[in-house]
């Protein structure tokens, strides 16, 4: 069977109450927010190894809580546009490199026409160590919740 069908990409929709202008700092400053942001335990600490956290080129280390799919994450920032409201990542170190040989995510804010809200497009590319390695839909689903604890955290700052 033919190395592609190990490639794969998953995609999500968020709508969000927060406008785009209210939400897309909260998903740019990650690092500076997910205190306040996210139930307790969600996550138990994030380290910035390289950078500043925030800008392209930085590194971060992620533990997870329990409930989490993965317990660590080390992330490379690749993109952070404030004009297109776009961020980026790879992941380079943790979990998720137990199962695949490449992860790569992002998110792009749209500001609903009413500016009243948001749209958050959230896509993820990767490439499986193996053909027995599952589709990442638990960290999918991890992210839309994620979303939607900074689309709440969002409204009251």
């Amino acid at each position: 069977m033919a190395s592609s069908s190990i490639i794969g990409k998953l995609d999500a929709e968020i709508e969000c109450k927060s406008n785009a202008d209210k939400i897309w700092p909260s998903i740019r400053d990650f690092i500076k927010v997910y205190n306040d942001a996210f139930p307790p335990g969600t996550y138990t600490s994030v380290q910035v190894l390289e950078g500043d956290g925030v800008h392209p080129g930085s590194v971060r280390l992620i533990q997870y809580g329990p409930g989490s799919p993965i317990e660590i994450a080390k992330e490379k920032i690749e993109i952070v546009d404030d004009e297109e409201r776009i961020y980026g990542f790879s992941s380079i170190g943790g979990d998720l490199l137990k199962y695949y040989k490449s992860f790569k995510a992002s998110v792009q804010v749209f500001p609903n026409k009413d500016e009243q809200g948001s749209l958050l497009k959230w896509n993820c590319e990767y490439e499986k160590l193996s053909e027995d390695a599952a589709d990442p839909t638990l960290v999918k689903q991890f992210v839309i919740q994620g979303f939607k604890h900074l689309d709440q955290y969002s409204l009251t700052t």
